[in-house]
């Protein structure tokens, strides 16, 4: 799965020069906690910078709440998103893999990346939708079963598989390895009325079973 497939593309943006009010209002109004700053060149937005909640309530007074119905008067909410805007923006392309946006995201200790493509934005992706794409590699749709086995590293996990399912007749939905710090898994998600037998053809081939899910 790549970026493309999980991000927003109609994504709300403001300009540089677009003042704190008007930016947290936008945010209550929409139910948002972020916003792309950008510059229209030629009908196409190109980002500059991002506001988030926070940084709009860091920059207000502590007694000031931005985001309230009826907004306080403050000086401080005549600053601009220029005035405070992150500069250094992390970004991705539409055919990153979703993996590695999560990793950047993971790293940075952010929870956003905007997604560019030739330096114009065209969506966002944040943890949320990382969430939800992982959510759907990993979530029960029918009934089934989850096999969570340990494999040696360099093991053909689908050579593996695929002959113990076609002779048992068992259908494979998903098949997915995850890297621990001491090992390796391999987690298999099977459809079927030969599910038992294929766990025991899995203990039996020497791996340990770590987990069976059944749904």
């Amino acid at each position: 799965m790549i970026v493309g497939m999980w991000m927003t593309r109609n994504v709300i943006t403001i300009a540089p020069g677009t003042p704190l009010a008007e930016a947290a209002a936008i945010m209550t109004a929409r139910r948002i906690r972020r916003l792309p700053v950008v510059e229209w060149r030629d009908a196409e937005a190109y980002p500059v910078g991002i506001v988030t909640a926070t940084d709009i309530l860091h920059a207000c007074p502590p007694d000031v709440n931005p985001f309230a119905a009826a907004l306080p008067q403050s000086p401080r909410l005549r600053m601009t998103a220029q005035d405070i805007m992150s500069r250094s923006l992390r970004t991705a392309r539409p055919e990153t893999p979703i993996e590695d946006a999560a990793r950047i995201l993971r790293d940075g200790k952010i929870s956003t990346l905007l997604v560019v493509q030739k330096r114009r934005l065209i969506g966002l992706i944040t943890e949320s939708d990382i969430f939800r794409a992982f959510v759907g590699i990993l979530e029960s749709t029918g009934a089934g079963a989850r096999i969570t086995f340990a494999v040696p590293e360099q093991e053909d996990i689908f050579g593996l598989v695929a002959p113990i399912a076609i002779e048992l007749r068992v259908r494979i939905t998903s098949l997915m390895t995850v890297d621990q710090p001491n090992r390796k898994l391999c987690v298999v998600r099977l459809a079927g009325d030969n599910l038992d037998a294929f766990i025991d053809r899995i203990w039996k081939s020497g791996h340990t079973v770590l987990n069976v899910l059944r749904y």
